[in-house]
């Protein structure tokens, strides 16, 4: 009931630089569960943004009265990455070593925000719904920590699909839940429910 909120909320995409440079952003408004209307549109060129600072940007909605105020800070990746499973990024011994001593206790209180990161291996899903005519499904997985999110490829025509992928995600919050999503690809569709499961990080 408002024409002017207020969400202050921060979202961290993984941006490479293989990835279109365009930040595509929708507002929407809802009547109830089933109505939803489209109260305008606006992009963000992120290659025109200077590198390492915060800039404030006010973009007015295309073909709609209104704007949205923003603040977007485009800086390097730390602590996030996807990597294949033979050159996992935790398999030398000398960098066990190395991240024990940045974690241990005596160090506790040197980055009061860095309180660790989490590696995830998915390997391969077993027996999925078969979400095509043709009884197979186009597999994707994607990984989602707070507002972060990665996915692995699609891997297509299977039901026990391998990805054999390794995603490391920096950790803002010690309650936050890690959640696991299986979508099949669906060309231009949007892509259908797979399946899903959640994982506290206090129950690793």
């Amino acid at each position: 009931k408002s024409a002017n909120p207020q969400w202050r909320e921060q979202f961290d995409f993984h941006y490479f630089s293989d990835r279109k440079d365009m930040l595509d952003i929708e507002v929407w408004r809802k009547d109830n569960k089933k109505h939803e209307e489209l109260l305008g549109t606006c992009q963000v060129d992120i290659t025109a943004l200077p590198m390492k600072q915060t800039n404030c940007l006010e973009l007015p909605l295309e073909k709609h009265p209104g704007s949205l105020l923003m603040l977007v800070a485009v800086a390097p990746c730390t602590g996030v990455s996807v990597s294949d499973l033979c050159v996992c990024p935790l398999g030398e011994p000398s960098e066990r070593q190395q991240i024990s001593q940045r974690y241990c206790i005596k160090n506790s209180f040197r980055d009061i925000k860095d309180i660790g990161f989490l590696q995830v291996k998915v390997l391969k899903a077993v027996d999925l719904l078969a979400a095509d005519f043709a009884g197979k499904s186009d597999p994707f997985c994607v990984l989602e920590l707070g507002n972060d999110s990665l996915q692995t490829h699609t891997v297509y025509k299977n039901l026990n699909p391998e990805w054999n992928k390794v995603f490391t995600f920096p950790i803002k919050d010690i309650h936050d839940v890690l959640e696991v999503t299986v979508f099949d690809e669906d060309g231009d569709k949007p892509p259908d429910f797979l399946g899903k499961v959640a994982i506290p990080l206090l129950s690793v």
